[in-house]
Order: structure tokens, then sequence, then C-alpha cells
């Protein structure tokens, strides 16, 4: 947020995957990693949300196994914008517990349950009076079980701790739900009054 002009990009796989697989705060609620062999019981930190809270720089998240196209609009964007951007690029891993060379559709279920959205926060639109929000996908149609028990992560805590497991697995859902519903609440902000 220091205004200066330059381009990050955050490759996301929920976890330190450079020093083994560590449970970071980017890793979500009721996914098992080291240090959290019982699930990890706090919800994931929303980077993107903290950066657009400072109104001056491009934020983006991404998953190329669910829309080519998205990702290409927002590296274009962001490449565009006078001033730093964000990009989050949802990136599978193999602490994932995933077969790899299914990895974006493992990255398609993750946009499909809510889990991780796909938008693109381009301030330079407020100064035309529209909402500097754009949410590049619909509306979560498959739950949140179904994205993560396809993933060993998650289905591992069910036969160590299965009554936590569900439990967490209840919460993960609400994790989905409250974000769907306050990404689709700020998408729909007007911003009419605010045009230059």
């Amino acid at each position: 947020a220091s205004g200066k002009n330059v381009n990050l990009l955050v490759l996301d796989t929920e976890v330190y995957s450079n020093t083994g697989g560590q449970m970071s705060k980017a890793t979500p609620r009721g996914s098992t990693a080291k240090f959290a062999a019982a699930g990890k019981p706090l919800p994931k930190k929303d980077l993107g949300l903290m950066i657009m809270s400072y109104g001056s720089v491009y934020v983006a998240q991404v998953a190329i196994g669910s829309s080519h196209n998205q990702t290409v609009k927002a590296f274009v964007e962001a490449e565009k914008y006078d001033g730093p951007s964000l990009i989050l690029c949802y990136s599978h891993c193999i602490a994932h517990g995933i077969n790899m060379a299914h990895g974006l559709e493992a990255e398609a279920r993750a946009v499909k349950s809510g889990h991780w959205l796909l938008y693109r926060y381009n301030p330079d639109l407020i100064e035309q009076g529209k909402n500097p929000l754009q949410l590049d996908c619909k509306e979560p149609s498959i739950s949140f079980q179904d994205y993560a028990y396809a993933e060993n992560r998650f289905r591992t805590l069910v036969g160590s701790h299965p009554e936590r497991a569900k439990g967490l697995l209840k919460l993960g859902q609400q994790d989905c739900d409250r974000r769907w519903n306050l990404y689709r609440q700020m998408a729909g902000m007007d911003y009419s009054g605010e045009k230059k």
C-alpha cells in the first residue's frame, strides 16, 4: 500500500509449502497439516479482503483451473494499474493429498464450493462511479464437503477424529456461505455518487 507501482503474485497453497507443509494463517479451517493434525480450528485469513481495505491497491483472486480467461484478465489489469497490485492465485499442492494430475479439477471444485472466490478489485473504477469489486464466479453450486472430502487434508480427520471432523466441516460450510454473502454484498454496492 506504499503507492509504488509494483506487482505481486501470491501462489497460495494454503500451507507453508517450502518448509514441508506446515499449517499457516492461509490454511483453511478443518484442514490437517503439520502442527494441525487434529484439523485447523480457525478460518483462513482473507488476505485479499485485508488489502482491499486500503482502497488504493489492485487486488485479484484467480484459479486457472476454474477460469483461464479471468486469470489472464486479472494479470492484464494488474499490469496496467498505476500503483501496487496483488494477485492471489489458488495453487494446488501435493500437501492437499490429491492426484496432482487432476489439480486443475481440484481448483475448479474450490471455486464451485465457495471456498475460493474469483474476483477483481480495481480502484480506478471508483473514479468512474463504478463498483471496484467485480465478482467473476457464480454462487456456490456444490457443498464445502464435496470439495473438501475430495482431498486427504480434510478427509484424514474423518478417520482420526470423526466428531471433530463433522463440527469443523459444518464451520467450513459456514465460512464459505459467509464469504459468498459478504463479497456479493460488496460487489452490489452503489458507487455512482463517487464519480469524478
